[in-house]
């Protein structure tokens, strides 16, 4: 078996998926979104694309922080995402923003 992304890891090494909660918050649709690795070492820094972000629902900013230009977002700041890890968090507007992964760190023993 080929461990993908060993000794590196790439954004491509991230995945996201993102679905209607089924709930309203003022008005909005919410969204649930998880973030998971896979790549055999721990992600640090890592960067999403994630231009135009709003929320009218409160988003943890230890799990995201949106950037001052509101173009990126840095998922768990400080944090790693191990393989198999999963970030979950959810967001309430008029429509799903693009979250797609953009730079990363790999830190590998």
């Amino acid at each position: 078996m080929m461990m993908t992304g060993y000794g590196k890891c790439l954004p491509s090494d991230i995945s996201i998926s993102q679905s209607r909660s089924g709930v309203t918050m003022k008005g909005k649709p919410e969204w649930s979104v998880s973030v998971t690795s896979k790549c055999a070492c721990a992600q640090t820094n890592v960067i999403l694309n994630c231009t135009g972000f709003q929320s009218v629902e409160y988003v943890d900013p230890l799990v995201l922080t949106v950037s001052t230009s509101g173009d990126f977002c840095l998922l768990t700041p400080g944090q790693p995402l191990n393989k198999d890890g999963v970030v979950r968090f959810k967001y309430a507007w008029d429509h799903q923003f693009s979250l797609n992964p953009t730079s990363t760190q790999s830190s590998c023993p």
